[in-house]
């Protein structure tokens, strides 16, 4: 979250790092700064709505806090918290946890206890918070949330990370029938006291279980807590280049229930600052790899060379940095394959005065900054973006985006405090992608200003659309419904995929391809993305008007491909490692 500067502090960032923040004081091509109007709605024809707030209706009551009412503008503050959209019991819904933030008085730093809600069927949830142990957890300052099976016992887990700590919950039955989390974090070795804020899941060496990458961001604390000032000369958050960056780290998961820092034989830089992760198979080879977002300074992408040897490439792949060659401030990130080339693109959210960056995917390890051609530039350059996915809303076979957006400065220069959120349809224009913002169409949400942060893509309803949630600061979440089938009469279909490893082994690094159409559509098993959160785990394609889906290639990571035929359309399907047809690849 690059943050304005007075001037001679931007003077030394160019002279030092050639930093996003100098670029935006002092590069005439970037032009003045964006005026606060400039987040309103264009004058476009509203409706009809694509999602419907669907949040009274759900049951679910909750904001995260994040201890703005100290008055104190602390850099803690800015960061927000996150949701995630798993499955806790395995009865088929996606039910939903959402971190809590804490409380800051005088110089002691408290947290507030996260929810979790249990989804009923019908859009209809309940708070299971305290029968299944969430309400009685040690409490602590929390932001991000990262879901795997980490035991492969079938039931999925989770990490919450925060303030000088991060906790591991152990999903396990309970005497009456159910199930309930259970603070294993010591037992695990976990026990690293420093900023951590996004982390992802993904089986880095092969054997199944899933390891761990989690972000560290910058050494701020109350003994290290420097006066900064923003618009009108008063108190405002500091810049994250006030701070001396943390080094991330990289666990592998040993299979018995403890975790190894492979944080030096995996050689990671020491330059983090890390907001967002993604594991994805970048380059082809079925092994999964780590993209990071920073906030002031060079993005990572790290290659997997295999048993925990990964090569940091993203300068030379063309990832580490905007189009100028400049860091940016990022923050959401995800992948995905939204061209139709068969490979994941990288996209990223950034700060004001920057383009949110989508990096397309040219083949032989090279990515291309694409973002003024794909039409991203359009909506200026005043947004602050924070949680973020692909996903194809209507259903077309082409990969959408919604993103979340709210500043983080009090009393921002050239923007507002709150801003809309953004929802782009992706669309051909000329013989290429582009991806075209819908102002006033994506619903009464999309037409509200939010300090957005978290940001989650789920089927809650298991109607084969997907729906969003997004998590905000000091005000209640939202939950989105995908109206889009009814409301813009599409008759669309839809094939949905539930992927089971052997022995519910971890398949981030999975590749999934479905002829349909004459297309092959692209889909990508990742752990990690967005800004803080978790999406559902479900693998969906749209399928446009075809009314029958054809051969389903799945590459398992660090193993086989196979090959599966007559999948059903408009249903759920599962897909398990071993009872398809072995391809010869």
């Amino acid at each position: 979250m690059s943050r304005s500067l007075p001037l001679f502090f931007g003077f030394a960032v160019l002279a030092f790092t050639g930093g996003a923040l100098a670029l935006f004081f002092l590069l005439p091509d970037r032009g003045a700064p964006p005026s606060p109007e400039s987040t309103a709605i264009v004058a476009e024809p509203q409706g009809p709505d694509i999602f419907e707030n669907a949040t009274d209706r759900t049951g679910i009551d909750f904001a995260y806090r994040n201890g703005d009412d100290a008055n104190l503008s602390t850099i803690l503050e800015s960061l927000g918290g996150g949701v995630a959209a798993f499955d806790f019991d395995g009865d088929g819904q996606i039910d939903l946890f959402f971190t809590g933030g804490g409380s800051l008085e005088g110089k002691a730093i408290t947290g507030r206890p996260g929810r979790l809600y249990r989804n009923l069927g019908d859009l209809k949830f309940r708070d299971v918070s305290r029968e299944c142990g969430i309400a009685d957890l040690p409490l602590f300052y929390t932001h991000g949330i990262a879901v795997a099976d980490y035991d492969r016992d079938g039931f999925p887990d989770l990490l919450i990370t925060g303030w000088n700590r991060v906790m591991l919950l152990h999903n396990e039955a309970d005497p009456a029938g159910g199930r309930r989390f259970v603070d294993v974090t010591v037992k695990a070795g976990l026990t690293d006291t420093r900023w951590a804020t996004a982390a992802a899941w993904g089986d880095l060496d092969g054997d199944g279980f899933p390891d761990l990458y989690i972000c560290h961001y910058v050494d701020w604390s109350f003994a290290n807590d420097p006066v900064c000032t923003g618009s009108g000369a008063t108190r405002d958050v500091c810049p994250p280049q006030k701070f001396n960056p943390l080094q991330h780290r990289i666990y592998r998961n040993a299979g018995d229930g403890t975790f190894e820092d492979k944080t030096a034989q995996a050689k990671l830089r020491p330059d983090g600052k890390g907001l967002g992760v993604v594991i994805v198979d970048t380059n082809g080879d079925g092994k999964p790899d780590i993209y990071v977002a920073n906030d002031g300074g060079d993005n990572f992408l790290y290659i997997n060379r295999g048993a925990f040897a990964f090569d940091e490439v993203g300068l030379n792949a063309g990832v580490a940095t905007d189009d100028n060659g400049l860091y940016n401030g990022s923050m959401g990130v995800d992948a995905a394959d939204y061209d139709g080339s068969g490979r994941p693109a990288l996209w990223v959210t950034n700060f004001q005065g920057e383009v949110h960056a989508l990096y397309r995917n040219a083949g032989g390890g090279r990515f291309l900054h694409q973002s003024q051609a794909a039409g991203i530039g359009r909506i200026g350059r005043s947004f602050v973006g924070f949680g973020t996915a692909f996903t194809d809303f209507d259903r077309d076979g082409w990969e959408d985006i919604a993103i979340a957006n709210g500043h983080v400065l009090r009393n921002p220069s050239g923007a507002t405090y709150r801003q809309r959120p953004i929802l782009f349809h992706n669309e051909e224009h000329e013989r290429r992608r582009q991806f075209r913002e819908l102002p006033g169409k994506g619903g009464s949400y999309f037409r509200s200003e939010q300090v957005g942060r978290g940001l989650a893509v789920a089927d809650l309803d298991n109607d084969g659309w997907p729906d969003l949630i997004v998590s905000h600061q000091n005000d209640p979440v939202a939950v989105l419904r995908n109206t889009a089938g009814a409301t813009l009469g599409l008759g669309n279909h839809w094939l949905k995929l539930s992927l089971k490893g052997k022995g519910h082994r971890d398949l981030a690094g999975a590749t999934v391809t479905l002829e349909v159409g004459g297309r092959k559509l692209t889909r990508f098993v990742k752990g990690g993305g967005s800004y803080l959160s978790a999406s559902d785990p479900r693998i969906d394609f749209g399928l446009g008007t075809a009314d029958r889906a054809g051969a389903l290639t799945v590459r398992w990571p660090w193993g086989t491909e196979e090959q599966f035929e007559g999948l059903p359309i408009d249903r759920e399907s599962p897909i398990r490692e071993g009872e398809g047809k072995r391809s010869s690849r």
